[in-house]
């Protein structure tokens, strides 16, 4: 039974997804549910969005709520009513742009007014008034092959919003154009939603950039992954326009990452290590090949040339450039120009004994964003485990283009290097052995 806060929501929702689980059929009979037990409601006048790792079920929420899909249980409601059939009063703008290439700019956007049967002047006033709106004039008569994918994305958006849409949904639509691009087309979509007296009211977006989210969203739905839960839902009150730098918008990224790493945030912050970095792609190099650098440029005065190395060491130079990023992440190394030189922490490393090095590896490690939450997560667990998909879930939140399975195995060498934690291949957890457990924390 509902309490009355509840209720109250419920009856002031545009649209709400209430108790849904949902699952697939897989070729050889067996079945994956992606969904449990999902509920949230979408507001009037609020940009809500989805956030979560590629693959937990953000897109398959969309296609349930816009009635294109049935759950397996649940239902959908709109404005308190039961959704039967696709939802008229939404749009879509998609990832992919789902542009016809032989139809131009104009006819693209035609199409979906035609398909509701809008009369021809109507057609022309509201293609007309897209186009000024969205920054299209001028590229009316251009094929999608001519355009930019930031144009292209345009021409969706435009598309959408000529239905005159109540809700928007947009899936992940700003991941297929180049940074510059989609923080324009952010600032343009925020500043038309945000016009008085007009549609949409409302936009569900779906993404796994948290610091995009953050920038647009006024709710954050937080999802966990097989299948996907709702974990909580964020109020983000911060002023707009937002301010990527201020220290409350920075102070919510944080919020939002510990959720996504397991953790709670507590009410006195934590003190980090000065200098912890952000959450940055780890090269792809074993400790045993850094070491290896190191030891070779300890042998040659502290420094050489990056073409030589690759040529004395009989090495593909694309794989030394790995090696050496490797080595100056931990500050091992410098490389200005094409030299790479020794650092003067490098230097006590290759000249230390065994538990030096190790000692120097795990402080240098603990100053990464990334192994410094990982190491405190198993520390927070009371049994010391963390599963790698947990991990993994992060490495897709803040590095979706990167190769996460090779990051990963990155993570898990350097961080047995220096005994920061260990990893059971069979059970595909990282754990901290007895002698941590006890350990200084």
């Amino acid at each position: 039974m509902q309490n009355q806060n509840e209720i109250s929501i419920s009856a002031r929702a545009l649209c709400e997804i209430r108790n849904v689980t949902h699952q697939f059929a897989l070729p050889n009979g067996n079945t994956f549910k992606v969904l449990e037990d999902i509920s949230f409601a979408v507001r009037p006048n609020e940009i809500l969005a989805l956030l979560g790792p590629s693959g937990c079920g953000k897109s398959t929420i969309l296609r349930i709520l816009a009635g294109i899909l049935k759950p397996l249980e649940g239902e959908v409601y709109y404005r308190a009513e039961r959704l039967r059939g696709l939802n008229q009063h939404l749009a879509m703008v998609f990832q992919s742009f789902a542009l016809y290439p032989w139809m131009t700019v104009v006819d693209n956007i035609r199409i979906a007014l035609k398909a509701r049967g809008i009369d021809a002047a109507e057609i022309e006033r509201r293609v007309e008034k897209v186009i000024a709106t969205v920054g299209l004039n001028g590229f009316e008569g251009a094929y999608p092959r001519e355009l930019s994918g930031g144009m292209k994305q345009r021409v969706g958006i435009a598309r959408a919003l000529s239905v005159d849409p109540e809700i928007l949904f947009m899936d992940e639509p700003f991941s297929q154009v180049d940074a510059l691009t989609a923080e324009s087309l952010r600032a343009e979509v925020v500043d038309i939603w945000s016009l008085e007296d007009q549609n949409p009211s409302s936009i569900v977006m779906v993404s796994h950039d948290i610091k995009e989210v953050i920038n647009m969203a006024d709710r954050i739905v937080v999802l966990g992954t097989r299948p996907a839960k709702v974990r909580t839902i964020i109020e983000n009150a911060l002023p707009r326009p937002r301010d990527y730098r201020s220290p409350e918008f920075l102070k919510m990224v944080d919020r939002v990452h510990d959720i996504i790493s397991g953790g709670e945030l507590p009410d006195v912050p934590v003190a980090e290590p000065a200098g912890l970095s952000r959450i940055i792609p780890l090269p792809p190099a074993k400790g045993s090949e850094i070491v290896g650098l190191l030891e070779y440029l300890d042998a040659r005065g502290g420094r050489d040339d990056l073409f030589n190395i690759a040529s004395d060491t009989n090495q593909p130079f694309g794989r030394i450039i790995s090696v050496v990023k490797a080595a100056e992440l931990l500050d091992l190394v410098d490389t200005p120009r094409s030299m790479v030189i020794l650092e003067s922490l490098g230097m006590r490393f290759v000249r230390g004994d065994a538990a030096e090095r190790k000692r120097i590896w795990r402080e240098r490690l603990l100053n990464m964003t990334i192994f410094h939450n990982v190491y405190n997560q198993l520390k927070r667990k009371g049994n010391h485990r963390l599963d790698k998909e947990e991990v993994i879930e992060v490495l897709v939140i803040y590095m979706p283009q990167e190769n996460h399975e090779e990051q990963f195995e990155t993570i898990i060498g350097w961080g047995r290097y220096a005994d920061l934690f260990a990893y059971d291949e069979d059970e595909q957890r990282l754990y901290l052995d007895e002698e941590e457990n006890t350990g200084e924390n």
